[in-house]
């Protein structure tokens, strides 16, 4: 199955467009100000972290369901450890240790998916499970909440207007790009999506190369959970649900071919910024978020159709 990239971002942009114009129509005081463009960016960071983490499975015809309880695993040991003491010994270790649980959930999905062969879809969701089923009896399903000021400013920090998750978010894309276009993991992650077997008899370690990628999935987790905990001032087993849904559709919308092998970076950071134009637009019009939610179902059902039946030529 053959989706030309270049003709995903032609039809990103012209969606980009009739967005733009719309909101700019209905409400362009709201829309054009500095604030909105602002909320906009600091958003876009925690669902861009996360369907990267989503993507790179993507990419090998796999899928990774256990991002969002990733996240809020990793949330909730940082969480602990930075409510002991406020000083940077605390978060360290907190850091740390959400690195080990991040590498072990990654090597675990790795491990069902290359070396027992469960299927990606059945593996990560009984990952996800378990993990959910940890966080809250690990909290008894509360908040752990007042984090530390310095903490709490990676959220509100801005550079030059800009704001610091945006560029967080920057920087991880910029190494997620690095690793899929000039490194041998990354042409080996496009190889893997197109064919596996041919693959592995071509000489590459395709095991290896699987566990690496639900790894480096894993870790982006860390990294939206402490831009999550930032900006809420606190964590919870059950935040970010919705997130799971909004980062396939931003992969699929950006030209991830669900089968595999096919998609680039620079699609889905134009899919991001237009599911948040959207978002954000409809959010100002008053708009139920629950009908926002019915518009993402359709969205990826229509896209996933457009890349099965090749409609995108």
């Amino acid at each position: 199955m053959k989706l030309k990239s270049d003709n995903t971002i032609k039809y990103l942009f012209l969606l980009f467009i009739i967005a733009v114009s719309t909101f700019s129509i209905l409400i362009p005081d709201i829309f054009w100000s500095i604030a909105n463009f602002q909320s906009m960016a600091s958003q876009i960071a925690v669902l861009g972290i996360l369907t990267l983490a989503m993507a790179i499975p993507m990419l090998t015809s796999g899928i990774n369901l256990s991002i969002i309880a990733t996240m809020n695993a990793c949330a909730l040991i940082i969480a602990y450890f930075i409510t002991k003491q406020d000083g940077i010994s605390y978060l360290l270790i907190g850091l740390l240790l959400s690195l080990l649980c991040a590498f072990i959930i990654g090597m675990f999905n790795g491990i069902l998916i290359s070396l027992i062969r469960v299927s990606p879809i059945l593996a990560t969701l009984g990952t996800m499970t378990l993990i959910n089923g940890l966080n809250i009896l690990m909290t008894d399903g509360s908040t752990i909440a007042n984090f530390p000021s310095g903490f709490l400013s990676i959220s509100s920090t801005t550079f030059f207007l800009i704001p610091f998750p945006l560029i967080i978010f920057l920087i991880l894309a910029l190494i997620v790009w690095f690793i899929l276009e000039k490194t041998t993991i990354g042409k080996s992650i496009y190889f893997i999506g197109n064919n596996e077997k041919a693959t592995f008899y071509s000489g590459i370690n395709t095991q290896k190369v699987i566990m690496i990628v639900y790894v480096i999935s894993a870790i982006l987790c860390i990294f939206a959970a402490i831009l999550m905990m930032s900006k809420l001032n606190s964590a919870k087993a059950s935040y970010g649900d919705s997130y799971l849904l909004i980062s396939i559709l931003a992969s699929v919308l950006g030209g991830v071919n669900p089968d595999g092998g096919k998609g680039k970076l620079i699609g889905i950071l134009i899919a991001l910024v237009l599911l948040q134009i959207i978002e954000s637009g409809l959010n100002m019009l008053g708009i139920s978020s629950y009908i926002t939610m019915i518009l993402w179902g359709a969205l990826l059902i229509l896209f996933i159709f457009l890349q099965k039946y090749r409609l995108f030529k």
